[in-house]
């Protein structure tokens, strides 16, 4: 493996033109493969939510990681690491750059900064746990777990309860809590990485993207998209893929939770609240190039290039 190939991570908000920028990085380098780094693109029959590359985006670039789960399954950030470490070896092997393009941040950080062991999920143990909330409320096992773990049930909303069935599920497992199996230390990324992370400079421009893209959805038929979800029968709003956003709020609308318009406004507005925690994640990130997403697309793509050099 050639020790100069280096790793190239695009980071950045939603709707702030990563896939873009990166599809044609792989076309000006000629000898990269793309693989995707988001939580909501791994799932199949979720492409118009989820701004999933077209199928003509797909031709000109494939990537890795998209469509490898169905929406009843879950997917963990110790699942993508393992998962992209070995994708990144044999692109290296084949003697091409990987890119790394998305906005799942939880992902790249498992990734480059290294993930605990954890156990494999338990769905024995989860179904126990989906019985006890169903029966006494997720707010009564968040007390669960702020006895055994407060550290983590500070982290963790009373209303989030997938995080509170795994950080149960990682208890009733080892009999340790999540937060003393996290305090290990993982092991270092091994690859040499540039990245880059793209977004406007101004937060209403970023605003207006957002809005744009998420009404573009829904006359693309994404409203068609989730009823199709929805009509399997085995799905449920406490899924990870159906609490993706967007997801979420048609699937309250469908289920006839609120109205039309209200789902148009909780959508953008959660989308928009996804795109903060985003860049919360990009302020503090280390060792970061920023680029801007109103820049000449030319100019962003020689910047990437250029510190390859």
């Amino acid at each position: 493996m050639p020790p100069e190939l280096p790793v190239i991570c695009i980071m950045g908000p939603t709707a702030s033109g990563k896939t873009a920028l990166a599809i044609a990085l792989k076309q000006q380098l000629g000898n990269a493969e793309l693989i995707s780094v988001d939580s909501a693109l791994v799932y199949r029959g979720m492409d118009i939510g989820t701004a999933k590359p077209n199928a003509t985006e797909l031709a000109l670039a494939p990537h890795y990681l998209i469509d490898i789960r169905d929406p009843v399954q879950s997917y963990s950030a110790a699942d993508f690491r393992a998962d992209a470490l070995v994708l990144i070896r044999e692109i290296q092997q084949r003697g091409n750059i990987p890119i790394l393009v998305g906005g799942t941040m939880l992902y790249f950080k498992a990734l480059l900064q290294g993930i605990s062991e954890l156990p494999a999920a338990d769905e024995q143990i989860r179904a126990q746990l989906e019985a006890e909330a169903k029966q006494h409320g997720w707010a009564v096992l968040h007390q669960q777990l702020a006895a055994i773990d407060p550290v983590a049930a500070s982290r963790i909303h009373p209303n989030d309860p997938q995080r509170i069935n795994r950080a149960l599920e990682v208890y009733r497992l080892t009999g340790q809590s999540l937060t003393d199996l996290t305090a290990k230390q993982p092991e270092p990324f091994p690859y040499k990485v540039h990245q880059f992370a793209i977004a406007p400079t101004d937060r209403t421009e970023l605003h207006q993207r957002i809005e744009q893209r998420f009404m573009q959805m829904l006359a693309q038929g994404f409203q068609q998209e989730v009823q199709q979800l929805l009509d399997r029968g085995d799905l449920h709003e406490n899924l990870p893929a159906v609490r993706c956003v967007g997801y979420r709020q048609m699937w309250d609308y469908l289920q006839g939770h609120t109205n039309y318009e209200l789902m148009v406004n909780q959508g953008v507005a959660a989308t928009r609240q996804l795109a903060k925690r985003q860049l919360t994640w990009l302020r503090s990130w280390p060792n970061l190039h920023w680029l801007k997403s109103e820049a000449k697309f030319e100019e962003n793509l020689q910047a990437v290039i250029s510190s390859l050099s």
